[in-house]
């Protein structure tokens, strides 16, 4: 395996993680996209590169693209809160 191999694979899993520990779903998504052009730059390295490229379509424009128009559509179904807010931010707090 070459350096730029593992290079590689370390900011895939850097990518991926920093995915899941987001909260946002705005943040999410734009980190999937990130994290689907780091699987596209990972299958080049491999030299798949009929996987990158369907890769590139799929996970870095497409999935978020069809992502971000469903929170659009939330976000315009309530008004009154902002895409991508996060939920469970009061969770706990006493309301009087």
């Amino acid at each position: 395996m070459t350096a730029l191999q593992i290079c590689t694979l370390a900011v895939v899993a850097i990518a991926g993680t920093a995915v899941a520990v987001v909260a946002s779903p705005l943040r999410q998504t734009l980190l999937l996209s990130v994290y689907g052009f780091a699987l596209t730059v990972l299958f080049f390295v491999f030299q798949a590169a009929d996987v990158a490229l369907s890769e590139l379509v799929v996970g870095g424009v497409a999935l978020p693209l069809i992502i971000l128009a469903a929170l659009r559509r939330l976000a315009d179904q309530h008004p009154g809160r902002s895409p991508g807010a996060d939920e469970g931010s009061d969770r706990g707090a006493s309301k009087r």
